[in-house]
This record gives C-alpha cells, structure tokens and sequence, in this order.
C-alpha cells in the first residue's frame, strides 16, 4: 500500500512490464506563445475533451524532439489533463550554468499560455519534465506559484553545472513525485538524496528499465499510468 502525506517519502519499486494494446494517437494542435525574455516557442498542444481541466507542460530531453511525447500526451488527454509539450531551447547545452538555468523561460510562458486558456482549470497545472527538463522544470517551478504540482523523470541533482536542490526545497509544500531506474545509478542516487527531509510531499519511484527520460517511460508503459495517477491526485 503507498501512502503519502507531507514530508513522508514512499519508494515504490515497479514490477513487471504491463503491455497496453496500441492506441490511436490524436494529432497534436502547434500553438506559439512568447517567453518571458521575448522568445516566440512552437509547442504541441494536446486538449482534454472535459472543459475545464487540469493541464500539464511537457518538457523532454536534451536533443529530443517533443513529438517524444506524444504517446504520454495522449494518455493524459484521454485521462481528462491537456497538455502542452515544448522543445528545449537548444540541442547543445550551453557551458555556462546561468545560461541554461534561463532556459526555464520557455517553461514559464507555457505555463502562463496555458492559464490563459478558458479551458483551463485555474489552480490546476503541473509540470512533467525529463532529464534536463526536469531539471529545468525544478528551477521554472520553484518561484511560479502557479505550478501545484511535479513530476520529474530521471532528474539529477546537477546536470551541467546546474544544480536543483535548493529549487526543489523553495518549491515548498507543494507535491513532488521523482522517478529514476535503479539501472541510472546517478537518476536513482539523485532521487533519494532530492527527497530527503523534505518540506513537502515527495514520492519516489524506482523503475527497473535500463533507461532514463522519456525512454523510460517508453519501456515501462506502467510509469505512464502512475504519473497519470499522480497528477489526478495532486491537480484534482
């Protein structure tokens, strides 16, 4: 049984791999919107047919596509959660730390594209984020009072010189849920450490996929379901 309350950490390890018949995939709306430093993004918009509903900005990995996320959108579409999927900024990483911390910009003007819709929900947005992006989704959230939840895939405590703990503390009370393969060894050390007397909800999944990111939950169809589960419960 898993319970979470605030600052109680819940490690969860996953078992066997739960095969899902195909599902037809809706074709994402491209939308634009401008980032706070004035940068026009293209994104790929998934709705919910329930008006209103919560909504979750999709962030992926470096040199990835959004498109990676398609099948993830979908699922969160059919389960009543639209959802907006970006590209990172650049395919390179940047050297300088404070250059790639302002990536989260983009994070930032999807966030509040997305509580400017009428279809959305107001208090109801989250943030799932792989990789980087959930690294950048740690520090995008952390003074965005209109992010209530996370869902960070294969986060590390640094990645090129950028480092989330203190973000992930300043995120406060709100709920967290870190997810690693226990085959990541720096994904999987990160996630416990990041959990670790928190302030807040944080709960912890460990998978056993050799693989990080969105191909991790590409080979363990049954995180897609949990994270789902997640933002059901933690979005309303």
């Amino acid at each position: 049984m898993r319970v979470t309350t605030a600052g109680l950490v819940v490690i969860v390890a996953i078992g066997a791999l739960v095969l899902e018949p195909p599902v037809l995939l809706a074709a994402a709306r491209t939308v634009t919107f401008r980032a706070p430093n004035g940068r026009m993004v293209e994104a790929s918009l998934n709705e919910s047919a329930q008006r209103p509903s919560s909504a979750v900005v999709l962030v992926g990995m470096l040199g990835h596509s959004r498109d990676d996320w398609q099948a993830v959108a979908q699922r969160l579409a059919d389960a009543r959660i639209t959802t907006l999927a970006i590209d990172l900024p650049g395919a390179v990483a940047p050297d300088d730390p404070a250059v790639l911390a302002a990536w989260s910009d983009d994070i930032r003007g999807a966030l509040s594209y997305l509580a400017a819709r009428p279809e959305t929900r107001p208090g109801a947005l989250g943030v799932l984020g792989a990789a980087l992006g959930a690294s950048l989704a740690v520090v995008a959230a952390a003074t965005d009072s209109q992010v209530r939840s996370l869902a960070l895939v294969s986060p590390t405590s640094e990645n090129r010189g950028l480092r989330i703990e203190n973000a992930l503390r300043q995120f406060g009370s709100r709920p967290a849920y870190l997810v690693a393969s226990r085959l990541d060894p720096y994904a999987a050390r990160s996630v416990k450490e990041l959990a670790k007397n928190p302030p807040g909800i944080r709960e912890v999944q460990m998978a056993e996929a050799a693989a990080s990111g969105t191909v991790l939950l590409a080979r363990e169809p049954d995180l897609v379901r949990l994270v789902i589960e997640w933002f059901q419960r933690t979005l309303g």
